[in-house]
């Protein structure tokens, strides 16, 4: 009899783990959906497709050593034919501009313009998804915010994925006596703003 009650527990927490993991699956797709859609009205104000969208929101949040199309490819998850295409798309409309490094000038950095950050200003995030946020105290988003980022480590680290994390919570980052802050991989000084921006090759502290 205790094997039997053994087994069916068993089954059972398979069975339970099983729905619980196909319900977060369900409540992420909805959401993206719903926000996806709401990226796709915006953009279209402006001749955008959500790629586009994305693309921008991505380079108005990483730093110099991540504003490549290779990054902006990375962390889209998308093709380099994709990537290729949006970009021009968005150099041709006035949204960004592009810039070879000073050291290296075959690697190319991109930058919002002015009319870029105006857009992401009123997108994102969208109106859908900053009155939803009004309606959570602030646990509730501390809760949603530890368990997405749960989520998404999971999966970044399971499949090999770049973290593209905070550079202030980086195991490159140094904090010198003085107060400043330094990069251990390009041994080139961090400002405070720069500490807050995401980063390509950043590394979990271990």
């Amino acid at each position: 009899m205790n094997k039997i009650s053994a087994l069916v527990n068993m089954v059972l927490i398979r069975y339970y783990k099983h729905m619980k993991k196909k319900q977060i699956y369900d409540y992420l797709e909805r959401l993206s959906n719903l926000l996806r859609n709401e990226v796709r009205r915006a953009g279209a104000e402006y001749g955008l497709q959500p790629v586009q969208v994305e693309a921008l929101h991505y380079l108005s949040i990483c730093n110099r050593y991540s504003d490549t199309p290779m990054a902006v490819t990375e962390y889209l998850g998308q093709t380099k034919g994709t990537v290729s295409q949006s970009l021009k798309v968005l150099e041709k409309k006035g949204f960004l501009s592009k810039r070879a490094d000073k050291n290296d000038k075959r690697m190319i950095h991109l930058k919002l313009t002015g009319a870029a950050k105006k857009l992401l200003k009123k997108t994102i995030p969208t109106p859908l998804f900053s009155h939803a946020c009004e309606h959570l105290d602030e646990q509730s988003q501390i809760r949603i915010t530890n368990g997405l980022t749960d989520i998404l480590q999971v999966i970044q680290r399971s499949n090999g994925m770049r973290s593209f994390g905070v550079c202030h919570t980086c195991r490159y980052n140094k904090k010198n006596k003085d107060g400043s802050n330094l990069c251990n991989l390009t041994q080139e000084s961090l400002s405070q703003t720069e500490l807050q921006l995401i980063c390509r090759e950043h590394e979990s502290v271990a």
